[in-house]
Order: structure tokens, then sequence, then C-alpha cells
């Protein structure tokens, strides 16, 4: 499950299931026990892609402001 290729896909799949308005984390796609799997270098590398394909593809979501964390959130439009 650690293929990024797929994680990405995954992550973009499941958005969705979000409604208009609400606010998410990359990590907010995956199941929490299914997120805590994934080492922290793969998670990190997945959260440049998910941004990368966010700015580069009409997908109904855009970046929102970061966590105090660091973690980018994003808004479904």
């Amino acid at each position: 499950m650690n293929d990024l290729g797929i994680l990405l896909a995954k992550a973009v799949a499941e958005i969705k299931q979000l409604e208009k308005g609400e606010t998410f984390f990359v990590r907010d796609l995956f199941k929490g026990y299914k997120w805590n799997r994934i080492p922290r270098k793969t998670r990190i590398m997945l959260g440049t892609l998910f941004l990368n394909y966010v700015n580069s593809n009409e997908c109904g979501v855009k970046p929102d402001e970061e966590s105090t964390a660091g973690q980018q959130r994003y808004i479904v439009l």
C-alpha cells in the first residue's frame, strides 16, 4: 500500500465523498489505522503530490490555510 501512485489515486477518489464547503487534510482521506501504517516519509511525499495534483487539475478542491503543524488544509468547492 506504500506505492505513492496508488495512495494518490485513493486520496483523489475519496474527494468525491466530501460535500461542498468541507475542509480536510490529506490524512482525513484515509482511515486512521491505514494512515498510521504509511511511513512518515511517504506521508510527506504524498502530501506534496496531492498539493501538486490539486494545483494542476480541476478537481473541485483548492488549498486553504496551513495548520499550526504545517499541514495543508483543503476546501471543497
